[in-house]
């Protein structure tokens, strides 16, 4: 089987410990779609082939079994069957059974539900895709497996979070490598991978590019950098990178025309723009009911987007300006309405990104009737919520979002909004003002402007073009080219 070096090291120093009963545990962190699982395939199939004659047993923990560990199945059973060496031999025992004569291989899922007690890892246990799998999980369930003989244990990831159970393995192992000098922990980046597969460099480069160097993803899955699991989510090197390079807009810019020498008018007077709605509740104390005003709720809150297709061929996506903001504060959806849609009438906004989760949804269907082909909801839940703040992320950190019409307000949100990033395979991230959070004044401080503004990261997914000025080809005379070949 060939290895690429980053493959091969880790790969000697695991075989090395099993041979000589030293039971140490490794800690393996490679960038994603490096040759991780590949090389765990080779190694196992390796291991079966050569304690076939023993009664040894593997046990290979994934995140989940579907489609985690059914995809690490049927990676082991190409190679097993590729090999000359076992193509002949191995034998499925049940659906999460391999086998080579009598040496075993369960392959498990890692799931806090999932009931794996009675396998045994008497020769090696693997927790693949370790950041994903709880710590409680792997000590109550997985680590006892090796207990009858000491097995060597190998702790395999993409860096995440410093709570997660990769984390702190690579902590402990870090520990014992400088009391005994074993080298136990095995870290190849992007840039340690690329100087072997180019192609490789270059996607990873394009990652950069549209999300950021210092986007989550990036840091952690490329460059095996861990970050905080719960942390301010836009500090002062975002806030930085978001800061406003033109002037506040309370009108649109002209449209463009055209003058008497027949020039287009300048690019500024050409852009495009979207709204983004955050929608709250309307508030009782409007219908004058008795004791039900609710002064500290969130207001309804309106981001006017300039979106700018110039650096579109170089970015692969829009710069986006948030050049004028408004908000309702516990008014009638019907005024609601009534007041944006006189805004759309004057801006003309290509798009309309609106909240139609719950009490949005009433005004997300008096916009969709009366713009259908303009109007794009979103329905907010955990998952679409971390998809929309990482999306936004990747705007800010690839320098594509400023703020032009920031406020004392706007400014205390950014501040306030605290992110919390989960253990598990979805990579939840959720994030928001804390509820009970207050300014010096005493009055709460809310994130319905920073909802409103993350819904960029909806315009994101959209295909963006660049129009160009109609040109006119004359086509060809073929009667006059026969002519001149005559």
């Amino acid at each position: 089987m060939k290895m690429r070096p980053y493959q091969l090291e880790p790969a000697e120093a695991i075989i090395n410990s099993i041979l000589k009963k030293q039971g140490l545990t490794f800690v393996l962190i490679i960038s994603r779609q490096a040759g991780k699982d590949e090389l765990l395939a080779n190694l196992i199939a390796y291991l079966m082939n050569l304690f076939a004659h023993r009664e040894v047993g593997i046990v290979v923990a994934n995140p989940t079994y579907k489609p985690q560990t059914l995809n690490f199945i049927v990676r082991l059973e190409n190679r097993l069957k590729a090999n000359l060496l076992t193509k002949s031999f191995w034998k499925k025992r049940s659906d999460y059974m391999r086998m080579i004569g009598s040496a075993i291989t369960s392959l498990l899922s890692g799931d806090k539900d999932a009931n794996v007690v009675g396998a045994t890892a008497s020769l090696l246990l693997v927790i693949n895709e370790a950041q994903d799998i709880t710590p409680a999980k792997y000590d109550r369930d997985f680590a006892p497996m090796v207990a009858s003989t000491n097995a060597t244990r190998v702790i395999v990831g993409t860096q995440w979070t410093t709570n997660t159970l990769l984390a702190r393995e690579q902590d402990a192992a870090l520990e014992l490598q400088k009391q005994d000098k074993i080298k136990r922990v095995f870290v190849y980046t992007a840039n340690d991978v690329r100087k072997i597969n180019k192609p490789y460099g270059q996607f990873v480069d394009n990652e950069i590019k549209k999300l950021g160097r210092e986007h989550p993803l990036v840091k952690t899955q490329y460059f095996c950098e861990r970050i905080d699991a719960q942390a301010g989510m836009f500090n002062a090197r975002r806030l930085a990178l978001m800061q406003g390079d033109q002037p506040e807009q309370t009108q649109p810019f002209p449209r463009r025309t055209v003058d008497e020498n027949g020039q287009l008018s300048p690019r500024q007077a050409g852009h495009i723009y979207a709204f983004t709605i955050d929608v709250a509740g309307m508030d009782e104390a409007m219908l004058e009911l008795e004791g039900m005003r609710n002064p500290g709720r969130d207001k309804t809150t309106l981001s006017i987007v300039d979106i700018d297709l110039e650096g579109l061929e170089i970015l692969q996506a829009p710069i986006y300006r948030v050049v004028f903001r408004l908000s309702w504060h516990g008014s009638n959806h019907v005024d609601v309405f009534g007041a944006v849609s006189s805004l759309i009438g004057n801006w003309q906004p290509q798009y309309i990104v609106i909240d139609a989760t719950g009490v949005g949804e009433g005004l997300w269907s008096m916009f969709a009737k009366k713009y259908p082909t303009r109007t794009i909801p979103i329905k907010f839940t955990a998952q679409t919520k971390s998809e929309i703040g990482y999306g936004f992320i990747a705007a800010i950190e690839s320098g594509r979002f400023r703020d032009c019409a920031r406020t004392e307000e706007v400014r205390l949100q950014y501040a306030n909004c605290q992110s919390e990033i989960l253990i598990g395979p979805a990579k939840t991230m959720r994030w928001s003002v804390p509820d009970g959070t207050r300014d010096q004044g005493g009055q709460l401080i809310h994130d319905d402007f920073i909802s409103a503004d993350s819904m960029v990261a909806e315009l994101d997914k959209l295909d963006w073009y660049v129009h160009s000025e109609t040109q006119i080809i004359e086509q060809a005379d073929v009667l006059q080219e026969m002519d001149n070949a005559y």
